[in-house]
């Protein structure tokens, strides 16, 4: 079938919701199965706290400072052409990342790893919008959302089982298998998408700025005293944006998507629940086995109650956004997304699974199954369809500088420095000020959405869908 008319029950369409997921999941899996391991790949390495959070950081800033490039790659050259390039480049990397010496290669190797994430992550999304029939967008967006949701909710619990049974190399290792089948699906089921309007030359200095002002950013904040690299990333931040203006239609971010005021408030809320949510993906996992004493296999499990309700209800999500506006679900479930983040903030030593931990992340995982799937398609709708690859690139990149700033700037100002992971005193009071702080960015975001975001922006008839 013809490009943009894919219905999603069909064969091909199941074909090609499948490929997006497991290739986006891929990201999303690696991310969850790697904080899982954390404790045990910083004792193996000889590594801090500032070595815990740079594994992290270093894939999340190659991400969020090239995504940007991976979509407008996409919508030049072609969404499936990048999507296949970046899911090779990811499982190559990983590889390299599952046979580190030392904790210096480790972090090299996931930047590298980044790169290839940030190829394949938006054109997953692009290439669904692109391809499906526009009555159907909201519904395989849904769907996307939880089922890429459950792929990071089930990251824990294999990282868990692979860290006990196989050691944390496998945390990485894991990918090369689930790599193999995203690209044999995609060569043979998923049409080649681009925008035929593509023109001028690509915004390498644009490019170059963000991921420079990002790792300055991200650097000032992580390492004690590196007041220099901090300013001078907020200064390339601001060249960032001069450069960005003066080379419109050209730039890398074109400013005109940012003209729809909906565009860019759902962008500044997605900002501050991605940071909020990235804080806590980091520190509970860890803080479950080393306060509360949970095996690997146990911290892991507990999340299971996240991916059941995002598997049930993101779908479901997406239709009823689509039926009564995104507005009141994304406010909902942002706000109830900060009320297990307040739950969370309860687990100490020797805590209640049943009475602390399972109630905390099921009231996580329901608030954030209605707002994911409504936050997604709002982007999408309110930017010009031939710009689905960079739309989808902004908001991811936008979430993953959320995650990457949160990461690095909340564990140190909590007093997560040091050996503090080895430490469950230290980190048990650090964590619990880490999820009030959580908690109170997650009210700023429900206030930001309820304010700003339209009901009827998911409308057929509305001109920017």
């Amino acid at each position: 079938m013809d490009n943009g008319h894919i219905v999603l029950k069909s064969a091909q369409g199941r074909w090609i919701l499948g490929a997006t997921v497991l290739g986006s999941g891929l990201a999303l899996l690696d991310s969850t199965v790697v904080n899982v391991a954390l404790p045990f790949l910083g004792k193996d390495l000889h590594a801090g706290m500032a070595g815990l959070q740079w594994t992290i950081n270093a894939y999340t800033l190659t991400l969020a400072g090239l995504i940007l490039l991976g979509g407008s790659l996409g919508d030049r050259y072609g969404r499936r052409k990048i999507f296949l390039i970046g899911t090779v480049w990811f499982a190559l990397a990983s590889a390299m990342c599952g046979l580190s010496p030392n904790i210096e290669f480790l972090v090299a190797a996931r930047a590298l790893q980044g790169i290839g994430g940030a190829l394949l992550t938006p054109g997953s999304l692009a290439i669904i919008q692109a391809s499906f029939a526009k009555a159907d967008r909201p519904r395989a967006v849904g769907a996307w959302s939880g089922l890429g949701g459950v792929s990071a909710a089930i990251g824990p619990l294999l990282g868990g089982w692979m860290v006990q049974t196989a050691g944390w190399r496998w945390a990485f290792l894991i990918n090369l298998p689930f790599a193999a089948i995203v690209v044999l699906v995609t060569l043979r089921h998923v049409p080649e998408t681009r925008d035929e309007q593509a023109a001028g030359k690509f915004d390498v200095l644009g490019s170059v700025l963000a991921a420079l002002a990002l790792a300055g950013v991200t650097y000032g904040l992580t390492e004690k005293g590196a007041a220099v690299p901090l300013v001078a990333g907020l200064a390339l931040g601001a060249l960032f944006v001069v450069v960005e203006i003066r080379r419109s239609p050209d730039a890398l971010v074109p400013v005109g998507l940012f003209r729809n005021h909906v565009f860019a408030a759902v962008n500044v809320v997605t900002l501050i629940m991605y940071a909020a949510m990235g804080v806590v993906f980091f520190l509970l996992v860890v803080q479950l086995q080393v306060v509360s004493g949970f095996s690997p296999t146990q911290a892991g499990l507990s999340m299971l109650p996240t991916t059941i309700l995002m598997l049930l209800l993101s779908a479901r999500a997406g239709e009823i956004a689509k039926r009564i506006g995104p507005r009141l679900p994304m406010t909902g479930g942002i706000l109830v997304a900060g009320v297990g983040f307040i739950w969370m903030s309860t687990i100490g030593p020797s805590a209640n699974y049943l009475l602390q931990v399972l109630p905390a992340v099921t009231i996580f995982g329901l608030g954030l199954s209605f707002a994911v799937a409504p936050l997604t398609a709002t982007v999408l709708a309110t930017a010009d369809e031939r710009y689905a690859g960079t739309a989808s690139g902004v908001n991811n990149a936008v979430a993953r500088t959320g995650s990457l700033l949160a990461v690095a700037a909340i564990p140190p100002l909590v007093g997560l420095v040091g050996n503090a992971f080895q430490d469950p005193a230290q980190f048990n009071a650090g964590f619990h000020s880490a999820m009030v702080i959580s908690a109170a960015m997650m009210g700023v975001a429900s206030l930001i959405t309820f304010f700003t975001i339209r009901t009827n922006v998911l409308d057929p008839q509305n001109v920017n869908a």
